[in-house]
């Protein structure tokens, strides 16, 4: 992102929420196969990496199957994804299955994989120093 506009390329913020008991190798893991679903689905720069894990004691986490007829275990992600707006419906879509695919592939079921998607815009991020580098055009406001 430095300087350069790539189509496509609206790094997002990932926060990942789970209930205390996994080890740090598994935590990381859980991060590694989120940010290599957004890799392959959004073809961002592998660099635009920031990814938030809170462990929490168990009873914190609340998530219920919303008339879904399924349960969650204590084994549930909670995972928020910050982003600029301007991406399709099915390319949220593709991204929240990538992203279910690849926690599946380490032993997280699907009914435990919870995703919330919030947009925003280029006047929404500081990335340090108390500026917005895209309003200052320390950074180039990518393409949509």
């Amino acid at each position: 992102m430095s300087g350069q506009t790539i189509e496509g390329e609206q790094m997002p913020l990932v926060r990942i929420d789970v209930n205390e008991g996994r080890t740090p190798e598994q935590l990381g893991e859980l991060s590694k196969r989120i940010h290599d679903a957004i890799l392959a689905e959004y073809g961002i720069p592998e660099r635009d990496y920031f990814h938030i894990i809170t462990e929490h004691p168990v009873g914190q986490i609340v998530a219920q199957d919303a008339g879904l007829g399924f349960e969650r275990s204590s084994g549930v992600v909670m995972i928020q994804i910050f982003t600029q707006v301007g991406r399709s419906r099915e390319a949220k879509q593709s991204l929240f299955a990538a992203i279910a695919a690849q926690l599946g592939e380490i032993g997280v079921p699907g009914e435990d994989v919870f995703l919330g998607y919030v947009e925003n815009t280029a006047d929404d991020w500081s990335f340090g120093f108390g500026r917005a580098q895209y309003v200052t055009g320390e950074l180039a406001v990518p393409a949509r």
